[in-house]
């Protein structure tokens, strides 16, 4: 099989590490997220881990800073790219929310790689905006892929399965 990239975006909540999880069940899986090095600055700056609203802003802003000043989460992300070319995983996850910097990551990755939009529609519409520029931004790119995750855990296994089995052949 030929190695595969998805930048997985979708809004807090909506299932996208559950998808990651449920896919390497199948495939050969590297799944990482650009957000990874921003923890680190965060926790350093006293973030305890908890996904609040207002942490969630703080990450968002540390993210943009971060790219304007050494550009830290897109040089993480190539990283991990590279290691992924060299490795035996068939497929990576990206997980990216900013519109241009989901493009960004497509253009540099070149062909192979697809932009995929998790949706929960009950939980968006229940819980709306979550006041941030990257949770809230989600809907402003043009997917190459959107599943929706709108059944339950013990059927969603088999919808991911096929869901990825159809774009993979």
């Amino acid at each position: 099989m030929k190695k595969r990239v998805f930048i997985i975006n979708g809004s807090g909540g909506v299932g996208k590490d559950t998808v990651c999880e449920l896919a390497a069940k199948r495939w050969k899986v590297k799944n990482i997220s650009s957000i990874t090095p921003i923890l680190t600055v965060a926790r350093a700056a006293g973030w305890d881990g908890e996904k609040t609203p207002a942490a969630r802003r703080l990450l968002s802003r540390l993210k943009e800073a971060c790219t304007e000043f050494n550009d830290l989460s897109f040089c993480y992300c190539m990283e991990q790219y590279e290691k992924f070319l060299a490795g035996p995983e068939e497929l990576l996850f990206v997980h990216i929310r900013e519109p241009a910097e989901i493009e960004r990551f497509r253009q540099a990755v070149g062909s192979g790689c697809a932009a995929l939009l998790v949706r929960r529609p009950s939980l968006e519409a229940e819980r709306g905006l979550l006041g941030n520029r990257s949770d809230d931004g989600v809907l402003d790119f043009c997917y190459d892929h959107i599943f929706i995750n709108d059944c339950g855990l013990d059927e969603l296994p088999e919808r991911v399965e096929r869901f990825f089995a159809d774009k993979l052949t």
